[in-house]
């Protein structure tokens, strides 16, 4: 009897990149500040691309918000793995990734929001336990 292997696309496959995405978006997430635990978004699926907003308005007193892949690296744990952004200031990248971490850069609170293209490729292919060293924020 021929035995069969069942297809399954995983992360280089690349026409899972190239097709349209599964939207994802949540709004309004409070963040905490920087002596709090960082907030986890979580994807179902790896992504395609992130886009992490710092929702606070521009005209407001500035708050900043660190975003990276990692708790230990929002948290500055072993070495600064995080970017920045200003009140109203967005970052889109094409990531693959399962989660970002959020977490304020002053002793305020701030507000995200997080919108990512979930491609349909299972988040066990990326298992990688990303804890803030080497450059992995």
């Amino acid at each position: 009897m021929a035995e069969f292997r069942k297809y399954e696309v995983g992360l280089g496959h690349v026409g899972s990149f190239q097709t349209s995405v599964r939207p994802f978006l949540t709004s309004s997430l409070n963040v905490p500040a920087s002596t709090g635990t960082p907030t986890q978004v979580s994807f179902e699926t790896v992504t395609r691309f992130v886009i992490i907003t710092n929702t606070l308005a521009g005209s407001a007193p500035n708050v900043p918000l660190r975003f990276g892949f990692s708790s230990n690296g929002v948290k500055g744990v072993e070495n600064n793995n995080y970017a920045i952004l200003n009140n109203g200031e967005s970052f889109e990248a094409e990531f693959k990734t399962t989660s970002v971490f959020l977490l304020s850069d002053s002793a305020n609170e701030c507000s995200a929001s997080v919108v990512a293209g979930l491609t349909g490729i299972d988040r066990r292919h990326l298992a990688t336990n990303w804890t803030g060293s080497a450059g992995v924020g």
